[in-house]
């Protein structure tokens, strides 16, 4: 394997530990067994007390997998879903703040990798939400494959397939009562990969919010960014998506894998005493710069071994 950073390394073995295409399990009580061949996913998976961020947003992952409630009194919408695992402590951290499972109307995805997407068909069973998703990640979840072009394939765990699920474009806004979210296509990482925007309020204050999508070149050894047959568009996806994430309002940056955006320094710097810790409006900036010079080094990888 060539030498990635350590941060995309550690996530490349963990995902090459995965055994390919097997099915969602579950016991004979209909619980949802751990993620097999997975050594990342038990830290991925710990339990995470939610927290309001802003307004009506509110953190409902697990700690190392993030997912975002944006409430209302029409209905709520729930951002990712983590692990097929992390559903059941997704849904106990909604309660736990008052909201009902069966009140989330939309669910929306970063991108289609069973650590993000693995829990959603659970999810929508529970609530009856319908789904959207870009055109690439829509057939993803519902035939529950990824396909050839993604750089991961061949060292991805399947996840349970989802009906009902919406195709939107690059730019659709998406309305659930007066929740309003924005899809931008930031695709790279894996052919469908979106990231969301919307705007949160508390009393007169708003705040831009950004829930950007991965944006690593992670890929199965044999993957190669500079010459894929099979994603060949991908260094042109990453440098839209790195060009859109510039160009955001982006007050407060959540991302698919808290720990990217410094997720837990800084709501340990709010409870600390700095109320405004998570809002940095160059966030968005600084997360496309480093994903773009990542990008970068990755390619001069390549480059060097042909």
């Amino acid at each position: 394997m060539s030498r990635f950073s350590l941060a995309l390394l550690a996530l490349a073995v963990a995902l090459a530990g995965a055994a390919p295409l097997r099915a969602q399990s579950v016991d004979s009580a209909g619980s949802v067994l751990p993620t097999p061949n997975c050594p990342s996913c038990e830290s991925w998976n710990e339990p995470q007390r939610p927290f309001r961020v802003f307004g009506s947003m509110y953190y409902v992952g697990t700690h190392g997998l993030a997912a975002v409630l944006i409430t209302s009194s029409e209905g709520h919408v729930l951002i990712d879903g983590g692990l097929p695992e992390s559903a059941p402590r997704i849904v106990a951290a909604i309660r736990e703040l008052g909201f009902r499972i069966e009140d989330v109307k939309l669910l929306l995805n970063s991108h289609v990798h069973f650590d993000h997407a693995g829990g959603l068909a659970r999810l929508q069973r529970l609530s009856g939400a319908s789904v959207a998703a870009s055109p690439s990640s829509a057939e993803v979840l519902r035939r529950g494959t990824s396909g050839r072009d993604d750089p991961q394939f061949g060292i991805l765990e399947r996840i349970a397939p989802l009906t009902r699920v919406q195709v939107v474009a690059d730019g659709a806004v998406l309305h659930v009562g007066p929740v309003a979210v924005t899809a931008h296509f930031t695709a790279g990482h894996t052919p469908g990969g979106t990231s969301w925007s919307w705007r949160s309020c508390e009393g007169a204050r708003c705040v831009d919010v950004v829930y950007a999508d991965s944006q690593t070149p992670v890929s199965a050894d044999a993957f190669l960014f500079t010459r894929s047959d099979a994603y060949p568009t991908a260094l042109r996806d990453f440098e839209h998506g790195f060009m859109t994430l510039e160009g955001l309002r982006c007050d407060i940056l959540l991302t698919p894998h808290p720990d990217a955006s410094n997720l837990w320094t800084r709501l340990a710097q709010r409870d600390s005493g700095n109320a405004d810790a998570l809002i940095d409006p160059s966030a968005c900036g600084r997360y496309a710069k480093g994903a773009r010079e990542r990008l970068a080094r990755r390619v001069a990888e390549e480059k060097a071994r042909s």
